[in-house]
């Protein structure tokens, strides 16, 4: 029926709109605008054609018309809805410079300029007044002194209720000679504009000839016969043959014309119509009623001079509408051509390069890298209590070692007796324990759980995992530790709790005991190698490692072994020499050095004595170490009677307990709290994520990744057109 093939036009359009805007989308270089626009180029007299046209049509549309005429006929509009016409819209729109007007779909009708945010409702008198002299300000600005006519164009966007989407251009008519007052070079400038527009492959071009003035008058021909030399996208039509047929002298003029002689052109049909009597005023179906009349008794018509499917505006408008489909089919093949070429080379290069993954979007990347993010998270959860307390025992005790043999240890094991000794270790770790101590295991802890996050992504990453989401997880990573604030409010219990074991000096059996000797051996072994190390460092190499590896002393390494080997001689008189050199002993080492003809600063010396003595020290208090692992039963009787104190043992007990403690404290609010907290947020920075497009597409890079995407892209566009043009289309194409 005629409803159902205006409905079926009416989906193709909507189809053909949608595929043009992914298409564009899909391919930057496609450019939507050389397949939407409408052209028209004239005045305002022909609109009443344009009207006819509208009220006759199965469904007028082309992908692009260009109605081209002389300036005295003047065609304003094609195909527009008529409230827009009854607006007025497009005669405030025609003058000596284009117009582009934007047509869609809207709640109301309403015009609103690209450059502006202002809306102008088309169904008030006073809006309509400010659009037109809004329209008017901008002509006048837009023709620079000295011109007729402006290469510029208005660009206005037109909503309203069952209006298709669509693009109309206005064009200044075309003219065949430069009158008085106009720029010498507007008849060129005309010219110029409308073959822009002309020479679209895709536009549909309506050749209109005024019948009542001499044909030869006119230059229009000539231009839409070099744009379109094949007539393949032209239809002519011959306006006011009722005129015509009374003052031509000779019909048979009027024959040649449709019959496509007069003229050095081609088209697809020819036609004559009758746009009414011309008054002001004249409603579409008088305009009609009146063509029908005039045809119905014409003598053109009834000697054979016109053809029945010749004349009437409703059979041009079957014309038109004929050719634009047959436009948008070819069009349709076209781009399942290249649609086909292109599908085919992007699956190619992926069948190449990527054989064994599938073709996952950056979305869907996103998701699977979103998964995996949070089975990591989960894992965390799964750490076990006694794998998080031993790494916590560990990094705690390498931030705070430095802080308790320099601190506190070694100057409280260098006075005189024990009573001393206690005293200075218990002024230190009050102080530590106020100040500091509290601080450094609640840094530890936080650096513990990002250490293990960042090692179970890493551990996961090994497990086939893709590398394309390695920026991805780093950056939700390093977002998410950036969003946990650590609850800081467990410091003052932490504190408290490490007060109270820094406190308790009872060693309750004789593991505690070897414990603590062990651990006390360990921390002392270390710092003894270390400083050995130094010492080498400042002696340079000794003889086997000059023999065999070629190495020399510099001089001030020269300097420094003969300055060693002489305090060396000191400590092996004095082995009970306090941690400081005296200054008649520093006078004594450097003149016994210059003796053997070495120049040697004090300050070198002291340096020196420094590190020999702390050697002299740690070793001496391994010795002491040793000798107490039988002193358990003398501390049980506070070493009364006994010339074995092992005071510092008990130290290191102290030391070790309050380290236990403390990553046992420190563990359960981890687990509790803290990586629950740090789940959370993970959640919320993916869920952010996923959001954000640009925040994916700068996350998720490559050309694995652009390639799925254009894939994904050519897809859907190869859905959309074959769904609707096997559902709907084939009972108008095919």
């Amino acid at each position: 029926s005629h409803f159902h093939l205006c409905s079926l036009q009416k989906s193709l359009i909507d189809m053909y709109s949608e595929v043009l805007d992914i298409l564009s989308d899909f391919d930057s270089n496609y450019n939507t605008q050389d397949h939407l626009h409408f052209l028209n180029s004239g005045g305002s007299a022909g609109l009443t054609l344009l009207k006819v046209l509208e009220q006759c049509s199965v469904n007028l549309l082309a992908d692009h018309l260009a109605v081209v005429l002389a300036a005295e006929v003047g065609v304003t509009s094609y195909w527009v809805p008529f409230e827009l016409c009854r607006s007025d819209l497009f005669h405030m729109c025609s003058g000596w410079m284009g117009s582009i007007v934007t047509l869609s779909e809207g709640p109301h009708h309403v015009a609103m300029f690209k450059d502006s945010s202002r809306e102008f409702d088309l169904g008030k008198e006073e809006d309509l007044a400010a659009l037109r002299h809004e329209i008017e300000l901008r002509m006048r600005k837009s023709v620079k002194e000295g011109q007729t006519v402006s290469p510029e164009t208005i660009s206005l966007n037109v909503k309203g209720p069952g209006i298709q989407r669509m693009v109309l251009v206005d064009l200044p008519g075309v003219i065949s000679t430069v009158t008085a007052g106009m720029a010498s070079d507007t008849k060129e400038t005309i010219f110029s504009i409308s073959k822009n527009y002309m020479q679209n492959p895709n536009a549909i071009i309506l050749c209109i000839q005024d019948g009542s003035v001499d044909a030869e008058r006119s230059i229009v021909t000539d231009l839409v016969s070099q744009m379109d030399p094949q007539g393949k996208r032209t239809i002519f039509v011959l306006t006011k043959v009722d005129l015509a047929e009374k003052n031509l002298a000779s019909p048979n003029r009027i024959q040649q014309i449709v019959e496509g002689k007069l003229f050095p052109m081609k088209a697809l049909g020819y036609f004559a119509v009758v746009t009414g009597k011309g008054s002001a005023g004249e409603s579409i179906d008088s305009i009609k009623d009146y063509e029908e009349d005039f045809f119905q008794n014409s003598r053109l018509l009834r000697d054979g001079m016109l053809k029945a499917h010749q004349v009437t505006t409703k059979n041009l408008s079957l014309a038109v509408s004929d050719c634009f489909w047959k436009m948008v089919r070819e069009s349709v093949e076209q781009q399942a051509d290249a649609f086909k070429a292109s599908r085919f080379n992007l699956e190619t290069e992926w069948k190449n390069n990527y054989p064994r993954l599938r073709e996952l979007d950056r979305n869907e990347l996103f998701e699977k890298a979103k998964n995996e993010i949070l089975d990591e998270v989960i894992s965390l959860s799964q750490v076990t209590p006694k794998h998080w307390e031993a790494i916590l025992l560990k990094k705690l005790w390498e931030r705070v070692s430095t802080h308790v043999i320099e601190n506190i240890y070694l100057p409280a094991a260098q006075t005189m007796n024990s009573g001393t000794f206690n005293t200075t270790v218990d002024i230190k770790l009050k102080q530590w324990t106020d100040k500091q101590l509290p601080h450094k295991a609640l840094e530890v802890a936080w650096e513990t759980l990002q250490e293990e996050f960042a090692r179970f992504m890493a551990e996961y990453k090994g497990k086939d995992q893709d590398d394309i989401f390695d920026k991805l997880k780093e950056a939700v990573k390093d977002e998410s530790i950036k969003r946990h604030k650590w609850n800081e409010r467990s410091m003052d219990s932490l504190r408290v709790i490490q007060h109270n074991a820094l406190e308790d000096r009872s060693i309750t059996d004789k593991p505690q005991w070897d414990a603590a000797i062990e651990f006390m051996e360990e921390t002392l072994h270390a710092r003894l190698k270390d400083t050995d190390c130094v010492i080498n460092d400042m002696v340079g190499p000794d003889w086997k490692q000059r023999w065999l590896s070629w190495k020399n002393r510099s001089p001030e390494q020269h300097i420094r072994n003969e300055t060693k080997n002489e305090l060396e001689r000191l400590l092996k008189l004095h082995e009970d020499h306090t941690a400081y050199l005296a200054n008649d002993e520093v006078t004594t080492v450097r003149k016994n050095l210059e003796g053997r003809g070495v120049e040697v600063d004090p300050v070198l010396i002291k340096d020196t004595w420094h590190q020999l003595y702390r050697r002299h020290f740690l070793q001496k208090a391994l010795q002491h170490c040793n000798l107490c692992r039988r002193g358990f039963y003398y501390y049980q009787r506070h070493f009364v009677d006994s010339e074995l104190e092992c005071n510092d043992v008990v130290l290191f007990w102290r030391i070790q307990r309050m380290l236990l403690i403390t990553a046992n404290t420190l563990r359960q609010q981890l687990t509790n709290t803290e990586v629950r907290r740090l789940e959370k947020n993970v959640k919320e920075v993916l869920e952010d994520f996923g959001e954000d497009t640009e925040k994916k597409a700068h996350l998720i890079t490559g050309r694995r990744v652009q390639l799925a995407e254009d894939l994904s892209e050519s897809h859907t566009l190869w859905l959309i057109f074959w769904s609707v043009l096997l559902e709907n289309v084939s009972d108008v194409f095919w």
